[in-house]
């Protein structure tokens, strides 16, 4: 690697969490959560899915991390460099690909939310006193080629201005500012719904478990986000982890890192249901929860036009944090193992990333009947890559850990920072190695037969 292309680091270990838990929080935290919540029960789902997210997705979650940091090399230069097999490689670049694929389709949404924070600020919303209109008036937009198209690019234009910046003066330096701002945001939203009369009813629902709604079905959903609210099996956790110091202490990072994505979901959850309640609206709106009902609970909210700009503006940062993280991916490895420079890197792929995102736009409109096995060109991406390629990678990042390199080696690099963890607790070695031999690939390959339609 050239001295211009001389690899980078976090400048700090805080720097490391910020961004690596942007990465984790994005739309499936704040868009997702709360209505695949509100679907499965509320409370019951919100344990099941803790419980999921420490047995399976926080052991997963460390190894990828590891296997980065243990490399300094981007997906497809660490599998390479770990196994020396070409099998291995092809499945850290199905992570690159998987990443690419994804932004593609994901800074669409993205820019749905920057174009409602114009809609909020030019109180829009205050036209729709039915879920009903507002979804009538989302139609209008994402129908419009310019609206969808035009506020796409613009997301990527963003994006591609932080990851151009670097690791530290870019990735690291706005995560700094925009995740306080994020907690910030959300915790407003939170002391604004609890406080709403009737919100009580809405913090029963996500606090108050009832066993009676969860079936087979909710706990492999529950499984399934936890897995991917992590950002997990898309080589973004592994890419962050190769900027990371040997000296850092991955497991208390790992930990850090699902708090703050599981807190945020939490925190999500109880703005959005506390709201949705006290307006008297459904809570099981499903994927319209944000944009059809949430604009109708602004409008009959007090204080509803500021909040309506405060939302919309928090889920533009946690889509941006995550989409930041994905094109790191694909600039990392062009970086690494190319010898691209970054700003080579950011403007080809970020410029591809945007032209193969457009039939995902033009999907809601003029290629609204073009379909690829029944699917939209949006939902066809959306489908392989949630539903194929990211469930496979983080089954074999278990598998690899395990089978491959070997324990031995792994807690070797693991012990780098973490020594004292490793020698006076034991028994979390164990619990490791138990969740990622046995239990992480026995139950992410069930979320991957359930994801292609097989327990359906």
């Amino acid at each position: 690697m050239s001295a211009q292309n001389q690899r980078e680091q976090w400048g700090s270990k805080i720097g490391f969490i910020l961004a690596a838990a942007g990465s984790a929080i994005g739309l499936g935290n704040i868009w997702k959560f709360p209505y695949v919540a509100g679907e499965n029960g509320g409370a019951a789902f919100v344990l099941i899915y803790l419980i999921c997210t420490a047995l399976i997705g926080l052991p997963v979650l460390i190894g990828e991390i590891l296997i980065g940091r243990s490399t300094s090399k981007d997906p497809v230069g660490a599998f390479k460099s770990l196994s020396g097999s070409k099998f291995w490689a092809s499945v850290g670049g199905m992570g690159v690909i998987a990443g690419f694929i994804i932004l593609s389709f994901y800074a669409v949404v993205a820019g749905w939310s920057l174009g409602y924070i114009y809609e909020a600020v030019t109180g829009k919303f205050h036209a729709f006193p039915e879920p009903s209109q507002a979804a009538n008036h989302f139609g209008d937009l994402i129908g419009n080629v310019y609206w969808i198209v035009g506020y796409f690019a613009l997301f990527m234009i963003i994006t591609m201005f932080v990851v151009v910046a670097g690791v530290q003066k870019g990735i690291e330096r706005g995560s700094k500012i925009m995740m306080p701002i994020l907690f910030a945001l959300i915790i407003i939203l939170v002391i604004r719904g609890v406080t709403l009369e009737g919100a009580e009813a809405g913090i029963a629902f996500l606090l108050k478990p009832d066993w009676s709604l969860i079936t087979g079905k909710s706990i492999l959903e529950a499984l399934g986000q936890s897995f991917f609210t992590l950002s997990m099996g898309m080589g973004a956790m592994l890419t962050y982890g190769s900027y990371m110091s040997k000296k850092d202490n991955i497991p208390t990072s790992a930990v850090n890192i699902v708090i703050l994505d599981t807190s945020i979901a939490l925190l999500a959850g109880l703005a959005i249901f506390s709201s949705v309640f006290a307006t008297g609206l459904d809570p099981t709106a499903g994927p319209g929860l944000i944009f059809h009902t949430l604009p109708v609970v602004f409008t009959k909210m007090p204080g509803g036009y500021i909040f309506s700009i405060v939302f919309f503006i928090l889920l533009s940062i946690a889509a941006l944090t995550s989409a930041i993280s994905l094109l790191e991916v694909i600039t990392a490895y062009f970086v690494d193992e190319k010898n691209w420079s970054r700003k080579k890197a950011v403007m080809v792929f970020g410029g591809i990333t945007f032209l193969i995102g457009i039939p995902s736009a033009l999907s809601f409109n003029v290629l609204s009947n073009f379909s690829i096995f029944g699917l939209s060109f949006f939902d066809f991406a959306d489908y392989i890559t949630s539903n194929i390629m990211l469930p496979l990678g983080g089954l074999l990042i278990s598998v690899f850990i395990a089978y491959r390199w070997g324990f031995g080696n792994a807690l070797a690099n693991l012990r780098n920072g973490a020594e004292n963890l490793i020698d006076n607790y034991p028994v979390l070695v164990t619990i490791w190695k138990i969740s990622v031999k046995y239990l992480s690939p026995v139950l992410i390959f069930l979320v991957f037969l359930y994801s292609i339609g097989i327990f359906n």
